[in-house]
């Protein structure tokens, strides 16, 4: 007898410095990895289909100046550990699609043209998004591949929502909020209807809590707000990026400090948030563990600003059942999650403290009328799924 095998999906993720990977059949992650330290120095790692870790692409062979260079030696380590078999796709993951792309799609000259009038939306994010679909290309110019958009799960949202106060004109123009992180608000929504059905067509704020952050309203699985707006530097305060800023700011640095478009992009992205605030480190679990005055400080303001938002959240859904807390942050610092759940007991969210600790999927009391779970995040799952539907496989 004969086993048929499901058709073999790649799926790529890349960052500015970072690229993840993954290898998926059907539900089921064949390999999966990460490349850091892209451009500076590169370290790769990888895991089999159990989560062991194997050995990785050999990055000696490759230059890597950038993330699609790598891609080549990525395929070919792929191929060699996977027997030989051909990808029948491969996904993307692309922050920006901007007003059109309500959905993953196929991509084609015509879509790469029209992604690239969206690099202004999100220069840091768009064009390392876009590098190695074009190398992809030009390696396999027959392999499908699709594009999925971190801005997509937000179409759903109201006008009123994605408006800002601006002459209606810069709307209409596509000045408005888009909010990001779509693809892992998307699981956590579908992983809602497996692991608490009785919350999936409720009303829901989940904090994706990484290095980068934002918080998301959703209301039977759609997503109503969000707190990234224009670009993902809006909202929460991350790792280096400031959140939520006065355009005053931004005017003062212009017109008293005389800082450039260049030194503002660096200041705001680079050297703000956790960084900036801490002047310790923009990774938490360094913050958590400094006896610094500072560091202490940026982690205080940083779940009262979840805090707030998540209040902000409650009133665009009209009430609220639950709080998931994912990314790398909320599924692993338990004091963070703790002072946020504290901050929202008033909402009546009424926090186990042990089964926060022991880092359980359920860290609210039984009581508690506002539950609180934390659910690990799969964006590139996510991806494999779109693009087996896209392209009807």
């Amino acid at each position: 007898m004969t086993l048929t095998r499901e058709p073999l999906i790649g799926v790529l993720n890349a960052g500015s410095s970072s690229l993840k990977f993954g290898f998926y059949e059907g539900e089921t992650r064949l390999l999966g990895g990460e490349v850091e330290g892209v451009g500076i120095s590169p370290k790769a790692r990888a895991v089999g289909p159990d989560g062991a870790a194997i050995a990785p692409p050999p990055l000696g062979d490759a230059p890597a100046s950038n993330s699609s260079e790598l891609l080549s030696v990525i395929m070919s380590w792929a191929r060699e550990r996977l027997g030989g078999r051909r990808l029948a796709a491969l996904g993307h993951r692309v922050v920006h699609g901007g007003l059109r792309h309500s959905r993953p799609v196929r991509v084609t000259p015509e879509l790469l043209a029209e992604l690239d009038a969206l690099v202004p939306l999100a220069p840091l994010h768009e064009p390392h998004n876009l590098a190695p679909i074009r190398m992809a290309l030009r390696l396999e110019p027959d392999l499908p591949q699709v594009a999925c958009f971190d801005t997509a799960f937000h179409r759903s949202a109201p006008e009123i929502e994605q408006a800002f106060a601006l002459p209606y004109s810069l709307f209409e123009e596509g000045v408005r909020r888009y909010g990001f992180h779509g693809l892992s608000y998307e699981y956590i929504a579908a992983a809602l209807r497996v692991r608490a059905p009785e919350l999936a067509d409720g009303r829901v704020v989940v904090a994706h809590l990484g290095n980068g952050c934002s918080a998301c309203a959703i209301k039977a699985g759609v997503s109503v707000a969000t707190t990234m707006g224009f670009t993902a530097l809006d909202g929460l305060p991350m790792g280096t990026r400031c959140g939520e800023l006065d355009p005053g700011v931004v005017l003062h640095l212009i017109q008293q400090k005389k800082m450039s478009a260049e030194a503002l992009v660096d200041l705001l992205y680079r050297r703000s948030g956790m960084v900036g605030l801490s002047g310790v480190s923009s990774d938490f679990r360094e913050l958590l563990a400094s006896s610094d005055p500072r560091a202490k400080f940026a982690v205080e303001l940083f779940c009262y600003r979840v805090a707030r938002h998540v209040a902000s959240l409650a009133a665009a859904l009209g009430g609220l059942d639950a709080v998931v807390f994912t990314a790398g942050v909320g599924e692993n610092a338990a004091p963070v999650r703790a002072a946020i759940c504290r901050a929202c007991a008033w909402l009546g969210l009424d926090l186990d403290e042990a089964a926060n600790r022991d880092h359980r999927p359920w860290i609210s009391t039984p009581s508690s009328r506002v539950k609180a779970l934390v659910i690990a995040t799969d964006e590139n799952l996510m991806i494999a799924r779109h693009t087996r539907a896209v392209i009807a496989l």
